[in-house]
């Protein structure tokens, strides 16, 4: 089992590091109002990862499957939702509009996750490449194995977008800057989004 989690880790890295929704999201929020302010949204996404990707592992996708319109339907809200939080943050102010706004709680997090189609396409690709046939207890617990390895990993390229958000607005505190820096990734997010309904 290691050498597959080693496998499943060199996997993995491009793809939670390259820009997506979330890590767009998180490096927005992580400028617009620090690391600490979206701890709890980044605990949410992270929390629905784990118990989407077990359910996924354990055949929920088959349900996707049989029904494409369901999934093309996800796509849509999800490329709908990200466009909201782009125009959202495009339309923000800078360092000031920051104190007065909320920072995301953990349930905007979870609908994050929900309404991601690319979180869906990652981890069914993961599954069909890394779960081997096995007795059925063995494949239980590679399937709990492989998703745990798959949501921190993903924690932490988050956690390191987050971070460099935050840097990148410290570099930047002038208020005229704080609203540039906001609209550049607004318009990143909504470019995500497009890419998200229509790749």
């Amino acid at each position: 089992m290691t050498t597959t989690i080693a496998a499943l880790i060199v996997f993995l890295f491009p793809l939670a590091y390259s820009p997506g929704p979330g890590n767009m999201f998180f490096a927005a929020n992580g400028a617009r109002f620090g690391m600490r302010a979206t701890l709890p949204a980044n605990c949410g996404y992270h929390v629905a990862t784990w118990i989407v990707t077990a359910a996924i592992g354990f055949g929920a996708l088959a349900a996707f499957t049989t029904h494409p319109g369901a999934f093309q339907a996800l796509k849509l809200l999800g490329s709908l939702y990200v466009l909201w939080l782009a125009w959202s943050l495009f339309r923000s102010g800078g360092h000031d509009g920051a104190t007065e706004a909320t920072p995301a709680g953990f349930s905007t997090g979870v609908l994050l996750l929900l309404f991601n189609p690319k979180a869906y396409l990652i981890i069914a690709l993961m599954f069909t490449q890394f779960v081997v046939a096995a007795d059925d207890t063995g494949q239980w617990q590679l399937i709990l194995v492989i998703t745990t390895v798959f949501t921190l990993n993903n924690l932490l390229a988050f956690l390191a977008w987050t971070a460099a958000g935050d840097r990148l607005a410290r570099q930047f505190r002038e208020e005229q800057s704080a609203k540039w820096i906001n609209r550049v990734f607004g318009a990143v997010l909504a470019a995500v989004a497009v890419w998200m309904a229509f790749g």
